[in-house]
């Protein structure tokens, strides 16, 4: 028996040098004649290099991750005997495990000369590194004889994306995710699709499209190709899910944000596939009161009152029990009594203040001087620029 084996992979264009020359040299207009007559070449278009007609793969090439890789595997009994019982068996073994490929376990009868036995085997590569396919073919001559034989095809499965993400924690317990994804390969991909799949505690806004006339466009224009060692970016913008928003302790906690699903084609609409593992973030700590701010204006007028709206959240696991300061600062002055008693405020339980400011200077001017003090440890939490208004002159009426 001869044992064959071949990758399947899809052809490639056809590419050529182009040689020509202008009409008053030596050869005249021979090489533009023979580029026309020739049958590879894009009629009308014979100096580009790509052709029209495809090309069968000369090698074994390159194998990524993410990729389906598929192979033809061939015995052929090359006496002039019937052999029977042919088992055929593939299996591919990485670093981590070995795994059958073989379509099917059961042993064919009996092979006449001339006559062979084709399979085809499909395997979605999941790891980097060495790969071995391993054939083995096992039969009994004519005469009762056992006969056993392997062979061994050892390839290595290369890394076609980089991807690097970055975090962004807000005061308003979103969290922005940058993923910038490389190309690392030597040719140009067609990324289909590049989505974030949330944790059970988030919502996902994706925030890579650009609404113009009322259509939604990518930010990466119509063609989403990536070139070789290009590197693009995609932003995600993460919100708490509304039960899960409302326990300050929950969230504060919460590290795993969900994972990337990466999906993209090459060449002759080849698909390849990669799905991160769970992408986790440093949990910001917010200390045991945290105090944050649902509304303020972005330009008030000068020498005006105008309200802001706090949130102050309990992030300790003891009951708190509040006194609120106001401290002026040289241009921000607050409205109100300073030193009242907010009450007392649960674990991971939450309330609303209502506060009045007015600025004497104007420009940029930074929201600061409250003070909450927890009147059962003494101790005090200090918040200085909270938040900045731009103040401005107001209009004179004559």
């Amino acid at each position: 028996l001869i044992f064959a084996v071949m990758r399947l992979t899809k052809p490639t264009l056809f590419t050529n040098i182009p040689v020509t020359c202008e009409e008053r040299d030596l050869p005249g207009n021979l090489f533009n004649q023979l580029m026309k007559d020739d049958p590879s070449t894009v009629k009308g278009a014979e100096t580009l290099m790509l052709g029209e007609m495809l090309t069968l793969p000369q090698n074994f090439g390159n194998i990524f991750l993410g990729e389906t890789f598929s192979s033809y595997i061939s015995v052929h009994n090359d006496s002039n005997q019937i052999v029977k019982d042919i088992l055929v068996k593939a299996d591919l073994q990485t670093s981590s495990q070995r795994l059958n490929l073989s379509a099917s376990s059961a042993a064919v009868a009996e092979l006449k000369p001339d006559c062979c036995i084709d399979d085809v085997i499909h395997h979605e590569v999941k790891e980097i590194g060495t790969h071995i396919l391993v054939c083995a073919v096992s039969y009994t001559t004519q005469s009762g004889e056992k006969m056993y034989f392997r062979k061994f095809f050892k390839f290595q499965v290369l890394k076609p994306l980089d991807v690097k993400t970055k975090f962004y924690n807000a005061e308003t317990d979103e969290v922005f995710l940058e993923a910038q994804i490389q190309n690392i390969t030597t040719s140009p991909m067609f990324m289909e699709k590049v989505s974030l799949e949330p944790s059970m505690m988030y919502n996902v806004a994706e925030l890579n499209t650009v609404d113009t006339a009322g259509e939604s466009e990518s930010t990466f224009g119509a063609r989403t190709y990536l070139q070789p060692m290009d590197t693009r970016q995609y932003l995600y913008c993460l919100k708490p899910k509304q039960e899960f928003a409302e326990k300050a302790g929950v969230i504060k906690g919460v590290t795993v944000i969900g994972k990337l699903d990466i999906v993209w084609k090459t060449n002759l609409g080849e698909r390849g596939r990669l799905q991160t593992s769970q992408l986790q973030r440093m949990a910001p700590g917010y200390g045991d009161v945290r105090l944050s701010l649902e509304t303020i204006p972005d330009t008030v007028n000068l020498e005006e009152p105008f309200d802001i709206t706090c949130k102050i959240t309990n992030c300790s696991e003891r009951t708190m029990d509040l006194v609120l300061e106001m401290c002026n600062t040289n241009s921000i002055h607050w409205c109100g009594v300073s030193g009242r008693q907010l009450g007392k405020l649960h674990p991971s339980s939450s309330l609303h203040l209502a506060l009045t400011l007015l600025s004497s200077v104007q420009g940029l001017q930074s929201v600061s001087g409250l003070r909450l003090t927890d009147t059962f440890l003494k101790r005090t939490y200090e918040y200085d620029d909270i938040a900045q208004v731009c103040v401005v002159s107001s209009e004179v009426k004559q």
